[in-house]
């Protein structure tokens, strides 16, 4: 019979399967310790975006994640909870420093009470809380020993925050959100009636460009992180990697047409790519060099 430590893992890998597929089609190539401690990672980070997504007052919302902050640091509190009792193990076995999981409870408040930003500087801070922050908790999962690792990891979760922002706009825009900041704005001519209006003229082309190349920066710093995992994780962020900077491709080959369709790749574009680095990850310089 499964203990409830091993029924709470696999509570968080349904919701990772059923949440996002993007993410799942990467853990899955994970030995089975890393990948049941990235599921119980992934479900917290859900939970805690799914308090910010209900319909409910926003006082309630910031009771809810008080407590979650709670739960958190008071392992005691995690044996009624899968989500949290997965997570402990998962602590205990990667040694996860709290406090970027405690980044993670921040950055969803900070959701709450933020609704643009005025320039990168504020939505870099924002970003470091709710994906870098994910990263760092990650490479504790997937191992590695050179320090400059980290730094990274920090690139890497802003590249891929960075362009869910870009797939995402119009979508944010109705619900009265702009993480485009507005100094890009202005400085392109652009306004934030037109980006709410859903306008795709030459200077919402403009506006995208540079954020394009803004988040292509990140991702080439992230890129350097792979090789610096151990070699059984290389696969995971590399398929996250590829996916988001692929998604990135595809936005610009649309010329940023992302107010009619939301852009990203098909199941079988997910599955090859899967697989590919998959392979190549076992073997030293083989999957990683990036395609022109």
């Amino acid at each position: 019979m499964a203990s409830d430590l091993d029924q709470a893992y696999t509570h968080c890998q349904r919701i990772a399967k059923t949440e996002s597929k993007n993410f799942y089609y990467a853990f899955r190539t994970l030995p089975s310790a890393k990948r049941r401690a990235i599921y119980a990672v992934y479900a917290f980070c859900r939970y805690c975006d799914d308090i910010a997504d209900e319909d409910l007052p926003p006082e309630e919302k910031r009771r809810l994640l008080a407590e979650t902050r709670s739960r958190l640091h008071n392992p005691r509190l995690a044996a009624d909870d899968p989500i949290f009792m997965a997570l402990e193990g998962a602590i205990s076995d990667f040694a996860i420093p709290r406090s970027y999981l405690e980044d993670v409870i921040c950055g969803v408040e900070m959701d709450l009470d933020v609704s643009r930003f005025e320039t990168f500087n504020d939505l870099r801070e924002y970003c470091y809380l709710v994906a870098s922050a994910v990263g760092l908790i990650c490479i504790e999962i997937f191992g590695y020993e050179d320090p400059a690792a980290s730094d990274y990891a920090v690139d890497f979760g802003l590249a891929m925050q960075l362009t869910n922002i870009m797939r995402d706009v119009k979508e944010d825009a109705e619900r009265d959100r702009i993480y485009i900041p507005l100094e890009d704005i202005r400085r392109f001519g652009y306004s934030e009636r037109e980006l709410i209006e859903s306008w795709n003229n030459e200077n919402f082309h403009s506006l995208m460009e540079f954020q394009a190349t803004r988040a292509r920066r990140y991702f080439d710093s992230g890129e350097r992180l792979l090789p610096l995992l151990s070699r059984e994780s290389r696969a995971c962020a590399g398929v996250l990697h590829k996916l988001y900077s692929r998604i990135l491709d595809r936005m610009e080959s649309a010329g940023y047409d992302v107010f009619e369709r939301r852009i990203g790749l098909s199941v079988g574009e997910k599955l090859l790519l899967v697989a590919r680095l998959w392979a190549g990850s076992m073997t030293p310089k083989l999957a990683f060099h990036r395609h022109r």
